[in-house]
């Protein structure tokens, strides 16, 4: 059998899951396209450029970056995995040293990176709120707390069968 993670051994009944950070699923997103750029970007060169640049030099540059990309996705959560994620998209643009498109591709990967780091700040922000919000909600409306949709079972339902084949009422002539 399978050994059990640490969120698995803790997790009781009842628990609330805890919710990911947008900003580090768009972050990451964003890292992972860019390491297969990257990967594509060193197989071009190296159809390019291999009479002028060692092949090795090439393909273990572009390996080697693209595996950071993938990488930095896990430490992203971290306080400086953000920082390291800047350091990577400077990186991507300066590549444009090697192939001049890589400018263009770099540049527009940190515009996304800029993004994406933005709007995932604000839409954490903004599902922190709804959940404070909700909990207060919750604390001074404990009868209603958990009992969503409680009663409401078959509620406007009565009479409703088959009779009339719903002709009748509805708006509808015979």
């Amino acid at each position: 059998m399978a050994r059990l993670t640490k969120a698995q051994r803790e997790w009781r009944p009842g628990m609330p899951k805890k919710r990911r950070s947008t900003k580090v699923m768009f972050a990451s997103t964003v890292l992972l396209l860019e390491a297969f750029v990257v990967f594509f970007a060193a197989l071009a060169v190296f159809g390019l450029r291999r009479a002028e640049i060692s092949p090795a030099l090439i393909l273990s540059v572009g390996i080697g970056l693209s595996v950071v990309l993938i990488l930095a996705c896990a430490v992203l959560s971290k306080p400086w995995g953000v920082a390291l994620g800047w350091v990577l998209q400077v990186v991507l643009i300066l590549s444009g040293f090697v192939e001049p498109m890589m400018f263009l591709v770099g540049a527009l990967f940190a515009l996304a990176w800029w993004y994406g780091i933005r709007a995932g700040i604000r839409i954490d922000r903004e599902s922190a709120q709804r959940v404070r919000e909700q909990a207060e909600w919750d604390a001074a409306h404990p009868e209603a707390a958990g009992n969503e949709g409680a009663g409401t079972e078959g509620a406007g339902t009565e009479g409703a069968g088959t009779e009339g084949a719903g002709t009748e009422g509805s708006g509808q002539t015979p």
